[in-house]
C-alpha cells in the first residue's frame, strides 16, 4: 500500500501529464507563427515557455536518475514545431510518471544529492526536489496558459485547476 508521500507525489505526476496534455491540445490549434510570436512573456512565446518546461524537466529527470548534466541553457529553443514538441512532452510526461511511481516511501523521504548546471553540490530531501519539480511545471504553466489565452481569446483556453483533475479525471486516471 502506497504511504502519503507516495500517494502525493503519483497525484501530482498524473495531474502534471493531464495539465500538460488538456494545455498541448488547445495550443495545437494554433499556427506556427502564433506559437512562435514574442508576446513579452518571461520565455518570449509561448513556443519558448513550452520548451523551456522540457528542458527543465530533462535536466530535472537527468538528476534523479543519476546524472547532473552542466551548461543547460534553460531558454533553449530545442523544438521549432509544435509536433515534435508536443512527442518530446509526451516522452517527458512518461518519464516523471514512471518514475515517480517507482520511489519508495523511504526514497522520498531521503536526501538527494546532485549538481548544479554550474557544479555546485546539493543536498535536498527528495520531496522537495519533486515538490520544485511539479510547482515549477505549474508556475511555467500558468505563464503559457497566459499567453495561449492572449492568442486564441480566453473563452479558448481550457481550465487546469488541480480540482478539475481530481473532480473528473483522477478517479479513471492511470499511470
Amino acid at each position: 500500500m502506497p504511504g502519503s508521500l507516495q500517494n502525493h507525489f503519483r497525484q501530482f505526476a498524473l495531474y502534471n501529464r493531464w495539465a500538460n496534455n488538456t494545455l498541448y491540445d488547445a495550443a495545437a490549434r494554433l499556427g506556427p507563427e502564433q506559437l512562435a510570436e514574442n508576446r513579452g512573456g518571461f520565455f518570449k512565446s509561448l513556443l519558448g515557455t513550452l520548451n523551456h518546461l522540457v528542458v527543465t524537466d530533462r535536466l530535472w529527470m537527468s538528476r534523479l536518475e543519476g546524472h547532473s548534466p552542466r551548461g543547460t541553457r534553460l531558454d533553449e529553443i530545442l523544438y521549432a514545431d509544435m509536433t515534435s514538441l508536443r512527442a518530446a512532452r509526451d516522452a517527458e510526461n512518461a518519464r516523471i510518471v514512471s518514475h515517480v511511481f517507482a520511489l519508495s516511501e523511504d526514497q522520498i523521504a531521503s536526501p538527494f544529492v546532485y549538481e548544479t548546471t554550474s557544479g555546485a553540490p546539493q543536498t535536498q530531501p527528495l520531496h522537495d526536489i519533486l515538490a520544485h519539480l511539479f510547482n515549477h511545471q505549474t508556475h511555467h504553466r500558468g505563464q503559457a496558459h497566459d499567453l495561449l489565452g492572449q492568442i486564441a481569446g480566453q473563452d479558448k483556453v481550457p481550465p487546469l485547476d488541480l480540482l478539475i483533475y481530481q473532480r473528473f479525471v483522477a478517479p479513471n486516471d492511470q499511470p
